[in-house]
């Protein structure tokens, strides 16, 4: 209990400092794609006679992106939000899985378990490290507390997993940390790529109103600030919801190898207090 206890209080440090840095990036994402969009993308030399007011010079794409009006600056912080949490989740999960192939040492422990090898199977733990091995090596840490105390299969089978169950407790908010902000830029950045759409389209329309001539250039950099802006906020969706999805699979997966091991180390001590009680 003071080792989870210990555990527990470094989890809420590390929450803290989890929590410092999606604050940060967030705020660092969001002034480097109003710092982009005003100094590179509206930088003079892309424009007709270095006018940032008026027209793109021909072909210059990062001048018909500065074009898209004040909701683009916004898209491309969300973007990179997206580009940034997903790095960092990746980064997390990699190293949550542990050094090796999880499926591969869950095969490994659950041979060890079986044949009783209990010590031979926390050295596997040892070796792998990572989430999955973290909270194997807490369930068969409590066997080996449960076997020398001579427990009945049911009360070790709920001790068991009792301690497998908080062990993850401790460990998988960790994995799960941000992944609410890359599912909520799925959300926002379709939203705001909808309303640069509605607002290039209100300046299309204010130049086809402007008196019985159209403003032609009026109208087409109406149409290109909502094609702009729906493109901009259709690529952030895309890659939030492609990594949260990724994300959520990965992290499934570990949990699944969490509940074959701690399946396979209740049933070990099942057939070990059997051979006990036949004996």
């Amino acid at each position: 209990m003071a080792n989870a206890s210990i555990q527990k209080i470094e989890k809420k440090g590390d929450s803290k400092g989890s929590n410092l840095f999606a604050g940060l990036a967030m705020i660092i994402c969001i002034v480097v794609g109003i710092l982009v969009w005003k100094f590179i993308m509206g930088h003079p030399s892309n424009f007709v006679d270095n006018n940032p007011e008026g027209e793109p010079e021909q072909g210059n794409y990062l001048a018909m992106v500065y074009k898209g009006g004040y909701v683009v600056p916004v898209l491309m912080g969300l973007f990179l939000m997206s580009v940034v949490f997903s790095i960092e989740r990746l980064l997390v999960i990699s190293k949550a899985a542990g050094k090796g192939n999880v499926e591969t040492f869950v095969r490994k422990v659950q041979n060890q378990i079986t044949a009783g090898n209990i010590n031979e199977a926390i050295a596997e733990c040892d070796k792998q490290q990572g989430t999955v091995a973290n909270v194997v090596r807490a369930g068969l840490m409590k066997y080996e507390e449960v076997k020398r105390e001579g427990f009945d299969s049911e009360r070790a089978e709920a001790a068991i997993q009792q301690e497998i169950e908080e062990a993850t407790s401790l460990e998988m908010p960790m994995l799960e940390k941000n992944l609410v902000i890359i599912s909520t830029l799925v959300s926002i950045g379709t939203l705001m790529g909808l309303l640069g759409t509605v607002t290039g389209m209100i300046k299309a329309f204010s130049a086809l109103g402007a008196g019985s001539t159209p403003d032609s250039a009026q109208l087409a950099n109406g149409i290109s600030e909502a094609l702009i802006n729906t493109a901009t906020g259709i690529s952030t969706s895309t890659l939030a919801i492609i990594a949260y999805n990724s994300f959520t699979s990965k992290i499934d997966k570990l949990t699944y190898s969490i509940d074959e091991a701690g399946f396979a180390i209740t049933q070990t001590y099942r057939r070990f207090r059997a051979r006990a009680n036949n004996a």
